[in-house]
């Protein structure tokens, strides 16, 4: 009994300070005007090279379609997903890789990860968000670092559709 009261106290506890004091990590936006201002504009979705040299892709889930369709990312390079929601709980995981993401509005969801060979990978959405869920996906091309810089060759943002 001493136990299970420990155990249940010491949940109470983390959920009363996890509740008033949540992660310093998360960042919140405001999902009205995602599209108007900010980080998350249509002029800045997608990837790019930041002046380190790593690349960070950012991307917004709608109802049943991702923006944008493809991401072109290189290999052996750092790759940051900055992503969120637009409307209702979406997520997303990428074949063959870990990468496995929840996107709630009003939050920023951030990852890092490395891919290691070229490939041409489906991304699709992995919480039921209505009617048009199953149709709901976006393609990562993963292609050598070489080619990503040639055809990153200045460009802010970079894109897979030609």
């Amino acid at each position: 009994m001493g136990i299970v009261a420990l155990l249940v106290g010491m949940m109470a506890y983390m959920s009363l300070h996890w509740a008033s004091m949540p992660p310093s990590r998360i960042e919140t936006i405001d999902p009205a005007t995602l599209h108007i201002a900010g980080e998350f504009v249509e002029a800045n979705l997608g990837s790019g090279v930041e002046p380190n040299g790593s690349v960070t892709v950012r991307v917004v889930g709608n109802r049943y379609s991702f923006t944008p369709q493809c991401l072109l990312v290189p290999t052996d390079t750092p790759v940051t997903f900055r992503a969120t929601s637009a409307d209702v709980v979406h997520g997303f995981n990428i074949a063959k890789t870990n990468v496995n993401v929840m996107l709630v509005p009003g939050y920023i969801a951030t990852f890092k990860t490395k891919f290691k060979e070229p490939a041409d990978l489906e991304m699709p959405c992995h919480e039921f968000c209505g009617v048009g869920h199953a149709t709901m996906w976006a393609h990562v091309k993963v292609v050598d670092k070489a080619e990503f810089e040639k055809q990153a060759g200045g460009k802010r943002r970079v894109s897979c559709v030609k």
